[in-house]
């Protein structure tokens, strides 16, 4: 088996700098995690690109929701993608659907030519689309490098049947990431049931931050729960444990 590439999502720097630390390959770098992935801010992004050497794939999302975009949002996309793109991301990740669900695929043309070759991936609306390997198609087409996929299912590990479907079909013409709800307990089971060459994984775990203590009800983002004395990041511990497990793999079966 080859050596498995592993890429960590990260919102903050110190989340950048515990995934390297761990010993991931490649960041995903968002903001807005619970919200599934928003573009980050340029601060954060000059900070990570200053300090942190691995290849850094910057979310282009202008909003949470599906992926049909006003002309203002698509305009500010391009903005966006210009500006990271300018500034040293090594690759954009975004994906736009037509009203029906479709792979848009004149918007995405666009910032594909404006990205250049290997420098745009579609993200996880593509598990939205409703012929996954018409799609694909589609990407491929338009000159994607890589496409993210839970395999249409809320988590990978229940899409590994069409995973393993699309990387054959891909047949090294565009690359398949899967992603959505890896762990270091079910990455094993994907890796075998999809024949994958790289995972993408958050692992995060809680932090506490007892300034909020005082005022538990208090919150300013979506009721959790726990008021505002949690949040999560990437735990060093958990990437090194994901690393350590894919390069048992690795070495297991030469």
């Amino acid at each position: 088996m080859s050596r498995i590439l592993l890429e960590v999502c990260t919102a903050t720097l110190d989340d950048a700098l515990a995934a390297a630390q761990g010993g991931a390959d490649r960041l995903e770098l968002n903001s807005a995690l619970e919200l599934g992935g928003l573009t980050p801010s340029p601060g954060v992004f000059l900070r990570i690109r200053e300090v942190v050497s691995l290849p850094l794939c910057v979310m282009i999302r202008p909003r949470p929701g599906g992926f049909h975009y006003s002309a203002n949002e698509f305009q500010m996309m391009i903005e966006e993608a210009k500006w990271f793109l300018n500034h040293g991301a090594d690759a954009i990740v975004f994906g736009i659907l037509t009203e029906d669900g479709l792979v848009d695929m004149n918007r995405c043309r666009e910032i594909v030519e404006l990205a250049g070759t290997g420098r745009a991936i579609f993200h996880r609306a593509f598990d939205l689309t409703p012929e996954p390997k018409a799609a694909l198609e589609q990407l491929i087409h338009l000159g994607f490098a890589r496409v993210m996929t839970s395999g249409q299912q809320p988590v990978t590990l229940a899409g590994c049947s069409l995973i393993n479907e699309l990387i054959s079909q891909a047949a090294g013409r565009i690359e398949i990431l899967p992603a959505g709800g890896i762990k270091t307990q079910n990455m094993r089971e994907v890796i075998a049931h999809t024949g994958c060459d790289q995972i993408h994984a958050s692992l995060r775990s809680d932090r506490e931050d007892r300034s909020a203590r005082h005022r538990p009800a208090i919150q300013f983002g979506s009721a959790s729960g726990d008021g505002e004395c949690f949040y999560r990041s990437t735990d060093v511990s958990l990437v090194k444990k994901m690393r350590d497990l894919l390069d048992g793999l690795h070495n297991h079966t030469g």
